[in-house]
């Protein structure tokens, strides 16, 4: 840390380590075998990306790399109800739990986004997971924080909008040693309406 931050109280975000979406698929395994939750196939970045044409056609390339492969996930674009565009990734793979194709679209994607001069727009990447009953559960991945942590929407809470929170401790406790998890819970942010969830 340099003087000028230890004076201000500031400290630089620690950077997006990409690796880390690889370690999805051993996680994904990890939930199914402990708590029988399985992928959707589905996954998502939301980003905010500067207005304009110039940001548009940062936007319109990275979904033409994506669909440029014939065996890459389908894409598609959203914008939720806040203005965050979501870039949401629907694969539908022959082994449902196996999440190599949704690491590897996520990488390209932020790894696009970054290299245009966007990362500083990133801010989550989401992977839903469902179990037989239909509970879901994600990862959410903090592009700031580098770090992951789990968000469990209740269908019909009060008011249309509340979280198991049981579930989100036993997916952090299954998965600690597997992610880098976001150590404080105040920042586990909820992503109300996040594609696939």
């Amino acid at each position: 840390m340099g003087l000028w931050q230890t004076l201000t109280g500031r400290t630089k975000p620690k950077p997006a380590d990409l690796s880390d979406v690889f370690a999805l698929p051993g996680a994904g395994l990890s939930l199914e075998a402990g708590l029988d939750l399985r992928p959707t196939g589905d996954a998502s970045i939301c980003y905010r990306l500067a207005g304009g044409p110039a940001g548009r056609e940062v936007e319109q390339d990275v979904v033409a790399l994506l669909r440029a492969d014939p065996k890459a996930p389908e894409v598609s674009l959203s914008v939720d109800e806040f203005g965050y565009t979501w870039l949401l990734v629907d694969d539908r793979p022959e082994d449902p739990s196996d999440l190599t194709d949704v690491s590897t679209a996520l990488h390209a994607v932020t790894t696009g986004l970054e290299a245009a001069g966007y990362g500083s727009g990133l801010l989550c990447a989401v992977v839903p997971f469902v179990d037989p009953s239909g509970r879901r559960v994600a990862l959410v991945y903090l592009y700031k924080q580098a770090t992951f942590y789990p968000f469990a929407p209740l269908a019909g809470g009060p008011g249309g909008r509340s979280r198991d929170e049981l579930l989100e401790l036993q997916v952090r406790d299954l998965l600690a040693r597997e992610l880098p998890f976001e150590q404080d819970p105040s920042r586990w942010l909820a992503v109300w309406g996040a594609p696939g969830l």
